[in-house]
C-alpha cells in the first residue's frame, strides 16, 4: 500500500546526455502527475537537529527528528507523511498475511456503548484503564481498547449454523487506552494503531487450529518486517481463556521480562510455574516451639536474635531461606453476581524470606482484581494480626482452631513444599513460632505463583537453569474458548440442531508499536536505517553542487526508476549544502542512496551506496538503474 503524490511541473524539460538520452521529464499542467516519488522541496517534513528534550528512547528521538511524527499531547501522536508510508506499509504485510490464512477484513466504530462491555464485566475490569465518557443524554460509552465484545455481538448477529462456521475476522484501526504514564514514544501510548482478529469455530479442535493459523500468520509478519521476535507463554488475563502466548521484541528498553529455558522456550516471568518440588520427609523434625524474639519485626532482626538467643541444633546459621515471610494484601475485586460494586478483601501469603514478593506475578493469578499491599487500616480490622509477628495460624484453615470467627484466606509460594520446617511469626507481640511444618502442623487455601524468578531458577519443563531479557510485546494471541460467546449469548445450530455456544480465538498485532520497536532496533548514530520492505522509499536520490546538469541528471534518474516501479525519496532542494542533504539522507533511513553531483557533471557518473556509507560504487549514469535493481 503505497502513498502516491501529485506532482505538477509548470514547464516542460527535455533531458539530454549524461548517459540517460531519450528518458525524458514531461508534467502538463493540465494532468497532475501520480508519482511514487517525494520531493523534498515540497514533502511535508522539519527535520530537527537535536533530540527533542521529553524524548526517552532512541526511536521516539528518531522518529521526531526524521520528521515521521510530531507530539500532540502525552501519549498521542500526528502521522506525518513519511511515518503514514511506513505504518501503511506494515499493515499492508498484516493483510496479505492476513488474507492468505482466509480472513475477512471488517471496520468497527472507536466510540462503543457499554452494555456489551457490561455484559463480560470489563467494563468494571478495565478499571481506570479505559476513557469513558457520556453523551449529551447522558449515556455512557467508552474509547474501544479492544473490540471482543463487538466482534461476537457482529456475528450472533449475522450467523445461526454450524454451516456458517468457520469464520476469522479482523481489523485494523486506533485503539485508546488510559495509560498513568505515557513512555517510550509510540511503545506505550494513549492512543495506538492495533490489528485485533477473531475466530469463530463450533468446536475447540476447530478452535485451535484457527489459533496455530493466526501463529503462524504472525511469524510471518515479523520475519518480512525484519523485526526479531520470541514467542514466550503468556496469562490470559482480563482477555480470559485457556491458553495465550505473546510475541516479544527483545531490546533493553522492554517492559516485560521473559525467562529463557535451555531447551529454547520462553515464559512471560508472569506465566512462569515452577517445577513441582518434592515432598520433604517431616518425620525427624521436632515439635513446634514458640519462642521469644524481642525487636525482631524484621528478616535480618529475626536472623539476628534466632543465632544469637535460639542456635540451631546442627549447627548451621539460620538464613532468610528458613524464614516463612507473611505478606497481607489487599485484593479489588470488579462487582460479581454476589457484590453489586467492586469490593475488597485481605488475603496473606506466605513466602521463604529470601524472597520478595513480585505483585505482577501475583495479580496475574487473581485477574481481573488488582493487588495492592494491605494498609495499616486494613491491619486495624483484623486484631488477630500481630505486625512483625504475622504467622499462618490464625489465617485460613487452622484458623478457626485458634477461635478466629472470620479468618482470611491463606495461601503459600510454590516454594513451600509440604514437609517444609519454617521459622516463622507465632501471632503475638515478639514471639515466634521455630519448626513449624507446612502439612503438619498447618495448612493453606491454595498454592500461588507469588515470588520474583531469578536467575537459575529450574525451567518449567526441566531443561535446566533459567535466563532472562527484557522485551516489548508486539502482538498476542488468545485461545478465548467460550467466555465471550456464553456471556453474550452467541450460539449456532450444529449437526443435531442443537444450539451450541460457539468456540472463539482473538490476536492483536500492535501496528503502530511495531514501526517503533523497528526503529528502536534498526538505527545508528547518524538516524533510522529502515529494512527496504517496509522503509518509506526504496532509493534516495541526492542532488547536489550548483550545476543544473546535476539537477537534470537526478530528474532523468528519477523518472527512469519511476518507469520501473520503484519508489524514490528525492532531494531536489537548489540552496541546500549537501552536507546537509546527506545528514538528511542518513536520518530519514532509506537504504540506498544515490548520489547525483560533480562526478556526474565531470564524468557522467553516479555514486552509488547503501544508507551505512557501504557497498559504494561509480557507475556510469546508464548503468545506474541497473545497478539500483540488482540491490534492491
Amino acid at each position: 500500500m503505497l502513498l502516491g503524490m501529485w506532482h505538477c511541473n509548470c514547464r516542460t524539460m527535455v533531458a539530454e546526455g549524461r548517459g540517460l538520452a531519450g528518458l525524458s521529464v514531461h508534467a502538463n499542467i493540465l494532468e497532475p502527475m501520480t508519482s511514487n516519488t517525494l520531493r523534498m522541496s515540497t514533502l511535508f517534513l522539519r527535520t530537527l537537529r537535536e533530540d527533542p528534550a521529553d524524548a526517552d528512547v532512541d526511536s521516539a528521538k528518531l522518529l521526531q527528528r526524521a520528521g515521521y511524527i510530531r507530539k500532540a499531547a502525552p501519549g498521542i501522536w500526528t502521522w506525518l507523511p513519511l511515518g503514514l508510508r511506513v505504518l501503511n506499509k506494515i499493515e499492508a504485510i498484516i493483510r496479505e498475511e492476513m488474507a492468505g490464512i482466509g480472513a475477512q477484513e471488517v471496520h468497527f466504530p472507536a466510540l462503543l456503548p457499554r452494555e456489551p462491555y457490561e455484559a463480560t464485566h470489563r467494563w468494571e475490569e478495565y478499571g481506570d484503564n479505559i476513557f469513558r465518557l457520556k453523551d449529551r443524554h447522558q449515556a455512557d460509552y467508552l474509547l474501544a481498547p479492544t473490540h471482543e465484545e463487538m466482534f461476537t455481538l457482529l456475528v450472533k448477529d449475522m450467523y445461526s449454523s454450524y454451516k456458517d462456521l468457520p469464520v476469522v475476522l479482523y481489523q485494523i484501526q486506533t485503539k485508546y487506552r488510559d495509560e498513568f504514564r505515557p513512555r517510550a514514544g509510540l511503545i506505550r501510548g494513549r492512543e495506538f494503531v492495533m490489528k485485533d482478529a477473531y475466530s469463530f469455530n463450533v468446536d475447540e479442535e476447530g478452535m485451535r487450529k484457527a489459533y496455530m493459523d493466526e501463529r503462524g500468520a504472525y511469524e510471518r509478519v515479523f520475519q518480512r518486517i525484519g523485526l526479531k521476535y520470541v514467542p514466550v507463554f503468556a496469562m490470559s488475563g482480563p482477555m480470559g481463556g485457556s491458553a495465550s502466548e505473546e510475541f516479544l521484541a527483545p531490546m533493553p528498553i522492554g517492559e516485560d521480562t521473559f525467562a529463557l529455558a535451555p531447551s529454547g522456550k520462553a515464559w512471560n516471568v508472569e506465566a512462569l510455574h515452577t517445577p513441582e518440588l518434592p515432598e520433604i520427609d517431616a518425620s525427624n523434625t521436632p515439635a513446634a516451639t514458640k519462642e521469644s524474639t524481642p525487636d525482631a519485626k524484621t528478616i535480618d532482626k529475626m536472623i539476628e536474635r534466632a543465632n544469637a538467643d535460639h542456635p540451631r541444633a546442627d549447627g548451621r546459621e539460620w538464613a532468610a531461606s528458613d524464614i516463612l515471610k507473611n505478606v497481607v494484601i489487599a485484593v479489588k475485586h470488579p462487582e460479581d453476581e454476589e457484590h453489586d460494586e467492586p469490593w475488597r478483601e485481605l488475603i496473606v501469603v506466605g513466602v521463604p524470606g529470601d524472597r520478595t514478593v513480585d505483585m505482577k506475578r501475583l495479580e496475574a493469578q487473581f485477574a481481573p482484581s488488582e493487588l495492592e499491599e494491605a494498609t495499616e487500616e486494613d491491619l486495624k480490622k483484623h486484631p488477630e494480626l500481630v505486625p512483625g509477628y504475622i504467622g499462618p495460624m490464625v489465617l485460613g484453615p487452622q484458623a478457626e482452631a485458634a477461635g478466629v470467627k472470620e479468618p482470611l484466606r491463606y495461601f503459600v509460594d510454590a516454594h513451600v513444599v509440604k514437609g517444609s520446617a519454617w521459622f516463622t511469626g507465632a501471632d503475638e507481640h515478639e514471639v515466634d513460632y521455630y519448626n513449624l511444618v507446612y502439612g503438619r502442623d498447618f495448612e493453606a487455601d491454595g498454592v500461588v505463583e507469588a515470588v520474583e524468578v531469578r536467575h537459575g531458577d529450574m525451567s518449567p519443563d526441566g531443561s535446566g537453569p533459567l535466563s532472562f531479557e527484557r522485551g516489548v510485546e508486539i502482538g498476542q494471541v488468545f485461545q478465548l474458548g467460550l467466555k465471550y460467546s456464553k456471556a453474550l449469548d452467541l450460539k449456532v445450530l450444529d449437526q443435531n440442531g442443537k444450539a451450541v455456544p460457539v468456540w472463539m480465538g482473538c490476536y492483536g498485532i500492535g501496528v503502530s508499536r511495531v514501526l517503533a520497536c523497528v526503529a528502536e532496533t534498526h538505527h545508528d548514530e547518524a538516524g533510522l536505517a529502515w529494512p527496504s520492505v517496509i522503509a518509506p522509499a526504496q532509493v534516495h536520490v541526492v542532488a547536489t553542487g550548483k550545476d543544473a546538469a546535476a539537477f537534470e541528471g537526478a530528474e532523468k534518474l528519477v523518472e527512469a526508476l519511476e518507469a520501473k516501479g520503484v519508489e524514490v525519496i528525492y532531494d531536489d532542494r537548489k540552496k541546500v549544502s549537501p552536507g546537509v542533504k546527506f545528514k538528511d539522507a542518513e536520518l530519514i533511513g532509506v537504504p540506498t542512496i544515490a548520489v547525483v553531483g560533480r562526478d556526474f557533471v565531470n564524468d557522467g557518473t553516479i555514486e552509488i551506496r547503501d544508507r551505512n556509507g557501504e557497498n559504494k560504487v561509480a557507475v556510469p549514469a546508464d548503468q545506474a538503474v541497473e545497478t539500483l535493481l540488482e540491490r534492491l
